[in-house]
């Protein structure tokens, strides 16, 4: 992967077989965790994204991902007869 001014090779985070999907893929959430800190709040992954706890992404080249759980699940609510 280049960085943004064409002069620096960033190295290949994934060096495990079967590699795992990159930074800019739909499924990027889907790679290994290399680093953990839960106490923090965040890992890493190893194509280079930072996931939180809240399901928020910092990816490889700065921007972010907002956090994006769903909504949480509501039983509705019986009438008393």
């Amino acid at each position: 992967m280049l960085h943004p001014d064409l002069s620096i090779r960033r190295p290949k985070m994934c060096k495990h077989s079967t590699p795992c999907p990159p930074a800019d893929a739909i499924d990027h959430d889907a790679a290994r965790v290399t680093a953990s800190f839960p106490e923090q709040g965040w890992s890493l992954l190893c194509n280079g994204v930072i996931v939180f706890d809240d399901t928020g992404e910092l990816m490889p080249d700065g921007s972010t991902v907002a956090p994006h759980r769903g909504p949480a699940p509501h039983k509705p609510v019986l009438a008393a007869a």
